[in-house]
């Protein structure tokens, strides 16, 4: 037993009837105990650095109000983030923002490669999946990952409230950017607090744009849907222009 038996993949309304596929890679902040919290304290693995607060519970609300089916990753980003290819460092992160994340330190291939084929592999092989299973029953398919971010980076303050992250020439993105300014006063950003050049686009355009499937990743500020309020209002608001734009 090394830890990582368990699926991290949990699917939500496997039924839904939208052509609209959710995906929420940091919904979770568990680790099991064989790993000893990577070295960390209990607060810092709640944390924002642990996983993305609210967006699981956010995209849940989303799913029934769409009848869109839900794909949830049920580990933590510090053991594996799978919106990043094993290729990339930041996937087994040793440093995030400011904190040193000791059990993600001098990792042996084995130990990365563990990781690689019980988390990352999985999560995005049921993706495919999902998808593969839509277009053979002749289903059309739009990918919306969903993420949070924190108000505060590296001392720097964000007062964006939702980012819409896309590539150039996404007409998807541009189009749900767009009607969101019009239907909302929220400070809603194109390409911020992220873009292409971070790298987060890992999940949209492996599921969507290198397959011609459109696709947006959305971003909420995370003390906006941290309480079930916020988490429900932020869903109606998102839920009525993905409805919008997908009509």
């Amino acid at each position: 037993m090394y830890g990582l038996e368990e699926s991290p993949t949990e699917l939500v309304n496997p039924a839904g009837k939208s052509d609209i596929l959710l995906i929420c890679e940091h919904a979770s902040h568990f680790i099991p105990e064989s790993f000893h919290n990577l070295g960390l304290t209990d607060a810092e693995c709640l944390s924002h650095i642990g996983w993305d607060i609210g967006a699981a519970d956010m995209a849940r609300v989303l799913s029934q109000q769409l009848d869109a089916s839900l794909v949830l990753q049920r580990y933590s980003r510090l053991l594996y983030d799978c919106n990043r290819p094993p290729s990339e460092m930041s996937a087994i992160p040793p440093l995030s923002e400011v904190t040193a994340i000791p059990g993600n330190s001098e990792l042996t291939d084995e130990q990365r490669h563990y990781r690689v084929e019980r988390i990352y592999q999985p999560f995005h092989s049921e993706i495919e999946a999902q998808i593969k299973a839509r277009t053979e029953a002749g289903r059309r398919t739009v990918v919306v990952t969903i993420h949070s971010f924190t108000p505060t980076y590296k001392g720097e303050l964000r007062t964006v409230e939702l980012g819409v992250i896309c590539d150039n020439d996404n007409a998807f993105a541009n189009t749900f950017y767009q009607i969101a300014q019009q239907a909302s006063d929220h400070d809603i950003r194109m390409n911020e607090p992220y873009g292409p050049s971070d790298p987060v686009l890992h999940t949209v355009t492996r599921h969507g744009t290198d397959h011609q499937i459109a696709n947006v990743m959305l971003e909420v500020r995370n003390d906006l849907i941290e309480q079930a309020v916020g988490q429900h209002e932020w869903a109606n608001l998102i839920g009525k222009v993905l409805n919008q734009v997908n009509a």
